[in-house]
């Protein structure tokens, strides 16, 4: 049993585990998956909350931790997002003084992101907290069962990425956002 049991208190928590156990316990893997993100996702931004960073930076500076002074293009990709949300989000985070964007020597043309000593050193103070985050996630269950689960999951990303691609060499394109809101108003593009 874990050892943080579920407040009667928390009407969301308990819709969701009761929409799991009761109504659909045999639902579609991909909502058990997105409500397991949603909980992991929202646990850390309580946790990053407390230091005054935002989920959307936790996710630019993992990265940089992992491999500083890369474009923002390359940062856009790694984190699975679109430039323009990158921009912004950097231009906030050099407001907060995370992080600089300069030229590097010899390279006039393309901007690169480099952390600043505040920036690494948030590395120290919230990598625990994910790793917090992590560990309570699996209370009570055998670590066998976790690495099960950690070698699925990795198998289901593969093979998702494999459709991905399969599409995208058919010449399918994710649309974005903004031309499925046109699309659901009528204004269909053409």
């Amino acid at each position: 049993m874990p050892k943080h049991p579920v407040k009667p208190t928390d009407q969301t928590t308990q819709a969701i585990l009761a929409h799991w156990r009761e109504a659909v316990p045999n639902d579609r893997l991909a909502h058990l998956v997105r409500d397991a993100a949603r909980g992991l996702t929202r646990a850390l931004q309580l946790r990053l909350a407390e230091h005054g960073v935002s989920f959307g930076h936790w996710s630019f500076l993992r990265i940089l931790w992992a491999r500083d002074g890369i474009t923002q293009r390359d940062l856009s990709v790694q984190a699975g997002l679109m430039e323009p949300t990158t921009h912004s989000a950097i231009l906030r985070m050099e407001e907060l003084g995370y992080v600089v964007r300069r030229h590097p020597e010899g390279n006039r043309r393309k901007l690169h992101i480099f952390l600043t000593e505040q920036g690494r050193r948030l590395e120290k103070v919230l990598v625990p907290l994910a790793e917090q985050v992590n560990a309570m996630s699996v209370e009570g269950v055998p670590p066998a069962e976790v690495e099960t689960t950690r070698r699925v999951l990795l198998a289901m990303i593969q093979n998702l990425a494999v459709d991905e691609a399969a599409a995208l060499d058919q010449g399918q394109r994710m649309p974005s956002t903004r031309s499925l809101g046109r699309r659901g108003r009528g204004g269909e593009e053409g």
